[in-house]
């Protein structure tokens, strides 16, 4: 899994947080003091070790991104990830899974083509789309997933 290295506002002390628990108000390991996750907010890239579990342990819903370095949508579709996961920080985990590298993740939920979105709630899939979709109706596909 990803780490990002937060810089502590009052002590500056260097945290590295694992980019899945971003969300869970992660504390400075020196001074305790919250850390301002939302200014670091970004994707988790996920593996096929860890796919499974961060699903099925995830509080929040998740959107999981199935891409490949290699496709034009993709690489358009990639900044409105980034976007994403700095507006929905601590109200859903927005993640992505590298097709061309992990096999497993992408044969076990029928990936066919790319980009795929699934969303999940509760560990469970509640809806999937392929293809590359405008900025605004992911926006509004994943604010129905967290009013519900």
């Amino acid at each position: 899994m990803n780490s990002l290295i937060v810089a502590c506002p009052s002590c500056k002390t260097k945290n590295k947080v694992v980019a899945v628990k971003q969300h869970r108000k992660p504390r400075c390991g020196k001074c305790q003091t919250s850390l301002p996750m939302a200014d670091y907010a970004a994707p988790v890239e996920l593996t096929d070790q860890d796919v499974a579990q961060v699903i099925r342990e995830a509080d929040l819903p998740v959107m999981l991104d199935f891409y490949s370095p290699t496709c034009g949508p993709c690489r358009m579709l990639a900044p409105v990830i980034e976007r994403l996961a700095r507006r929905f920080f601590g109200r859903a985990i927005i993640a992505k899974i590298d097709t061309s590298t992990n096999h497993i993740s992408a044969g076990q939920y029928g990936i066919r083509g790319v980009p795929t979105l699934i969303f999940f709630k509760n560990g469970q899939v509640a809806d999937q789309i392929v293809g590359a979709l405008p900025e605004d109706a992911l926006v509004a596909k994943l604010d129905s997933f967290i009013r519900t």
